[in-house]
């Protein structure tokens, strides 16, 4: 019996990192690869709730030690968002995270996604001009 639960905790370590990064670097890959945009929001959300997730857990870490059965649920939280049966993470950002950029933000998320114009003013003030550095 004490392979047995050797085993369950072998493969309840392993749980964790495949589901929470391995899963979703290798779809995020393919998802650039793709020619659709919709699967890139889905990774994109997910990658701002887990980094989100990740930085409440280490704000919170004296008080979830207290918690036995945390990483257990944190797994099958992760696996919710990750899951592309539940597409959880696309869920709760167009639920949540937009509706308070937009509340905290006046109005202007998704104004650069929606016309070109953002866009173009973020390259034209990362690019140089012509002729600023030519002085060399």
């Amino acid at each position: 019996m004490g392979h047995f639960w050797t085993f369950l905790n072998y493969i309840h370590s392993l749980s964790g990192p495949t589901v929470m990064l391995l899963y979703p670097l290798y779809a995020s890959v393919e998802a650039i690869e793709s020619p659709s945009k919709v699967d890139d929001e889905q990774w994109l959300a997910y990658w701002i709730l887990y980094s989100f997730l990740t930085l409440m857990e280490m704000m919170l870490e004296p008080l979830l030690e207290w918690i036995p059965i945390w990483y257990t649920v944190k797994v099958a939280f992760v696996a919710w968002l990750v899951l592309p049966q539940f597409k959880g993470a696309s869920f709760l950002y167009e639920r949540f995270v937009r509706e308070q950029l937009k509340k905290y933000s006046g109005g202007r998320v998704g104004k650069a996604h929606q016309s070109p114009q953002g866009k173009n003013k973020f390259m034209d003030f990362i690019t140089p001009k012509k002729g600023e550095h030519e002085a060399d």
